[in-house]
């Protein structure tokens, strides 16, 4: 097997920072932070992976890490001149990986490669074709001058025959081998979210946007890690807000005049339809998401059929007090019920998600406590969210119509 070749900056990382040491998980990449800092040229970042780097479902259809990434050293350097470019597609292995370098990485002369796979080569790759495969990908990036920065995938709820944990983890161990071996650094989110895990369960579930993807609250984390891998300093990305407006394509419908498709759960079923004509809309279709009697997971298995459906428009309100078996339950069906509700793949229509309080004014102390956690995971999915302002005593139909007066004259941007 080839030995790839050890670029400069990589020497100096690995005689300067023992790779690996960091107790947290994360080591150093400083090359990029000198070109970045000083403005020495414009800086290109590859983020190169599978549907865990990609733009899908789990965080929203709009963005993913990468970007939450550009963000990130932006804040940190706000006057570089810096491009994040997500190469992930869903189900890639690093075998896959290989036959789309060329287009999807080397083609962009990157500064950095960020290198996430894993999560689909247990199931199909061998982990000496693996090893070879990371080593070759290492290779390839150094003979166009890109530094590479690798990543051990996120772990997993341990239930998926083809990913046992352990053999996700075995995996994970050979990437920090091959690391060590090239000498190229690494960002051990394996070990991170495994220690988030055995001292914070909750706040581990909260990555997650189900058992194998984190969610927006996951790729925050991704960020916020790889930032500081990249540049040494530590930056919080937890006040960056979702995408706006968050009704893109429905202003975009009005503005043109074509009807508009919404799927919504009462009160909105009724309130939408006048609320959107009030906006210009001449033809609003509405269809009843319905909410009656319903549990948590009958309201998980009806979100099933949104994607046939394919509305311009999904408005998600979970009501107070609806029933799930603990905890763990409920963040997982209220997950999959914002999962379902969008398209698999970037965003082909918009998804709201309304909290209780805003039909409900008034909540008791446990469905405040089950209010607090829907924001949590409303959050991990990077959709807008429709909430009642402390002290507000108005009607859900006057906050619903304000929210939308708020994003309506982004519509002709």
């Amino acid at each position: 097997m080839r030995q790839p070749a050890v670029s400069v900056f990589a020497v100096i990382i690995i005689g300067a920072l023992a790779i690996g040491a960091a107790a947290d998980g994360v080591s150093m990449a400083p090359n990029a932070a000198q070109l970045l800092k000083y403005q020495l040229q414009p800086v290109k970042i590859v983020c190169f992976g599978d549907s865990i780097t990609g733009v899908y479902y789990h965080t929203g259809g709009v963005r993913a890490y990468p970007k939450m990434l550009e963000i990130a050293l932006k804040r940190i350097y706000p006057e570089s001149e810096l491009q994040v470019i997500n190469a992930g597609i869903s189900g890639h292995t690093t075998a896959d990986a290989m036959k789309r370098i060329k287009r999807d990485v080397l083609r962009h002369k990157p500064d950095v490669v960020t290198v996430m796979f894993g999560m689909n080569d247990v199931t199909r790759v061998s982990p000496a074709d693996f090893e070879y495969n990371l080593i070759q990908i290492v290779d390839r990036c150094r003979q166009v001058g890109a530094e590479v920065l690798f990543c051990t995938p996120n772990s997993i709820y341990d239930e998926d025959e083809r990913r046992p944990m352990e053999k996700l983890g075995a995996y994970s161990q050979i990437v920090r081998n091959v690391a060590a071996q090239v000498q190229a650094p690494v960002v051990d989110f394996f070990k991170i979210w495994e220690d988030l895990r055995q001292t914070d369960l909750r706040s581990w579930r909260l990555l997650m946007s189900e058992t194998i993807h984190p969610g927006m609250n996951g790729h925050r984390l991704f960020a916020e890690r790889l930032a500081q891998a990249i540049s040494g300093e530590t930056v919080s990305l937890q006040d960056v807000p979702p995408p706006f407006p968050g009704i893109r394509r429905t202003l975009a419908l009005i503005a043109q005049k074509q009807p508009v498709k919404v799927i919504a759960m009462p009160p909105y079923d009724t309130l939408i339809g006048p609320a959107l004509k009030r906006l210009g809309a001449e033809e609003v279709n509405v269809t009843t998401w319905p909410i009656e009697g319903q549990s948590l997971r009958d309201l998980e298995s009806w979100a099933k059929q949104v994607r046939d459906r394919r509305p311009d428009l999904v408005i998600v309100a979970v009501p107070a007090g609806l029933s799930a078996e603990n905890e763990e339950q409920f963040v997982r069906s209220y997950s999959w019920v914002l999962n379902w509700s969008l398209s698999f793949g970037r965003m082909e229509w918009d998804c709201v998600a309304a909290l209780p309080s805003v039909a409900t004014p008034e909540l008791s102390e446990e469905d405040q406590a089950a209010e607090a956690l829907a924001t949590r995971i409303i959050r991990g999915q990077d959709i807008g969210m429709l909430v009642r302002p402390e002290g507000d005593t108005s009607t859900a139909e006057a906050i619903l119509s304000r929210r939308l007066d708020q994003q309506a004259p982004e519509a002709a941007k």
